[in-house]
């Protein structure tokens, strides 16, 4: 199609965070809210394209003298599927912490302006490095998506927020600055090849697998599993999103994270088969361990916004799972797993968010009795907390289901090892849920949460809570979108799914 609908989507928010810093209280938000929508609406339209079969697709030589360009596209059920997620949420979080600018910038020179500008400032990078099929590219919008989140943090989060703001960036920039050595790899063999390049497409049809690319290779994986996070390489996350505003975690943890697995997905796996075959089982053994330790960790959490980073962790590591168990199906639920820990995760931090505004306080021991005071809020709360422990009949049990059957049939050792972090996963939901929400209110609750959610606030969960439960029910139309680049990555892997159980692969 040769309508720009890729260039679109991602310079809308863009063009939106760049008028919006020019304006000033309620108009900036309106307008920023404006951008934000239409920007889902054109997300949207690319989706219905891209189911239709057509290809969206923008190439413009760049930076010709080293064989780059400003590639978008095309793009695949793998990308639209978080080109939805990142539209979807940016308006949400907008409408969600609508007021929050005017208490958590207070006395910083940081006004509301400036966060919706922000806000949709990281959108628009993000869009961008979902759309990117230029590796150089991909790199330049992903480090700029972390810049903006860097100023988001620093600027409006909590009483450590500088500290909490620097280790997020140190250790962002430190696993980009090894993908730039990795690039800088590309480079050389793909010059070595032929002529250099850094389109995905060229890229895949080079030799990629010898002793280099799998130095290369560990580049990519270092910073994605950074960017995921990954146990080990993880402790930024918990801080930043202890010391963050409720909407910039909601964009950390739903979207920007989703690019370390999207990452390994689309490079890792589609560049450099063989060495991620290579690769596999420390990863999955390193997956179970995410999934099990963050669990664990989460189960004894006293801040909520801490366990709410612990518990990403631990899913993290399902979605982990799922791409290097080399199936069909698990790379289908990995990615659909993605999709939807962004609506859960999202829920559950407008929620939570929404508590400890009216609280002003984030500790658990603080809480209790939420339920007999504001029941909406407390109901809300449940739901979100169902939705992450993957209850039947809501669309997180679909994209598990999918990884850990997915699993099972080709690595049945591993699959059954994650097993107990859904056990843990129930206890540690139910945990949290009971210590905050059940039991007698005492007077500082009754008198802090005395007022239930106001309408804004139910219109920015309603969303959330509708498509949970949609896709739950219904989840073939996503599934129909994601099945395909599953299939084709399968293809550049050289694998296909086991007919039946074979023991002897796990």
């Amino acid at each position: 199609m040769s309508f720009p609908w890729l260039v679109l989507l991602g310079v809308l928010p863009l063009l939106g965070a760049a008028v919006v810093i020019m304006l000033t209280g309620r108009v900036a938000r309106v307008v920023g809210l404006v951008f934000a929508l239409a920007t889902l609406a054109v997300a949207a339209g690319v989706t219905v394209l891209t189911a239709g079969g057509v290809e969206l697709i923008t190439q413009v030589p760049w930076i010709t003298v080293i064989g780059a360009w400003f590639s978008l596209g095309p793009v695949d059920g793998l990308s639209v599927s978080m080109l939805l997620l990142t539209a979807l949420l940016t308006p949400l979080v907008l409408l969600g912490t609508w007021s929050d600018p005017d208490h958590l910038g207070r006395g910083r020179h940081w006004d509301a302006n400036t966060y919706f500008a922000l806000v949709l400032a990281v959108e628009g990078f993000a869009l961008f490095t979902f759309m990117a099929t230029d590796v150089l590219l991909f790199y330049i919008v992903f480090e700029a998506s972390l810049v903006m989140m860097y100023f988001l943090i620093g600027g409006f989060g909590g009483e450590h927020r500088g500290r909490a703001a620097m280790k997020f960036l140190i250790f962002s920039l430190s696993g980009g600055l090894v993908m730039l050595g990795s690039i800088i790899g590309l480079y050389g063999v793909s010059a070595g090849q032929g002529q250099p390049t850094y389109l995905l497409t060229e890229l895949a049809q080079l030799d990629l697998d010898t002793g280099v690319g799998r130095w290369i290779f560990l580049g990519f994986l270092f910073a994605f599993a950074v960017k995921a996070p990954m146990i080990g390489i993880h402790t930024w996350l918990p801080d930043a999103a202890q010391q963050g505003t409720p909407g910039g975690t909601v964009l950390l943890v739903g979207v920007l994270d989703k690019i370390g697995t999207y990452g390994m997905i689309r490079i890792c796996l589609e560049l450099f088969p063989a060495t991620s075959k290579w690769a596999a089982p420390v990863l999955l053994t390193w997956a179970v361990v995410s999934i099990i330790w963050a669990a664990l960790a989460a189960l004894v959490q006293t801040d909520l916004y801490r366990f709410v980073a612990y518990s990403s962790i631990s899913h993290f590591g399902f979605i982990v799972l799922g791409i290097f168990a080399f199936t069909t199906p698990s790379l289908t639920g990995a990615t659909f797993y993605m999709f939807n820990h962004g609506l859960s995760t999202a829920a559950l931090l407008l929620v939570l968010g929404f508590a400890v505004k009216r609280r002003g306080s984030a500790q658990m021991a603080d809480f209790g009795g939420v339920v007999k005071v504001a029941p909406v809020l407390a109901g809300l709360t449940l739901f979100a907390g169902l939705s992450a422990l993957a209850l039947p009949g809501l669309s997180s049990f679909v994209s598990e289901f999918l990884v850990l059957s997915g699993t099972f049939s080709r690595h049945p050792i591993w699959a059954v090892a994650a097993v107990f972090g859904l056990v843990l996963t129930a206890a540690y939901v139910l945990t949290m849920y009971l210590k905050t929400m059940t039991g007698s209110p005492g007077e500082q609750v009754r008198r802090t949460l005395a007022v239930d959610l106001n309408g804004r606030e139910r219109v920015a969960m309603a969303p959330l809570v509708v498509l949970i439960v949609l896709l739950g029910l219904f989840p073939a139309p996503m599934l129909d979108l994601i099945e395909p680049a599953s299939a084709h990555t399968m293809q550049l892997l050289g694998m296909t799914d086991p007919d039946r159980f074979e023991p002897g692969e796990g």
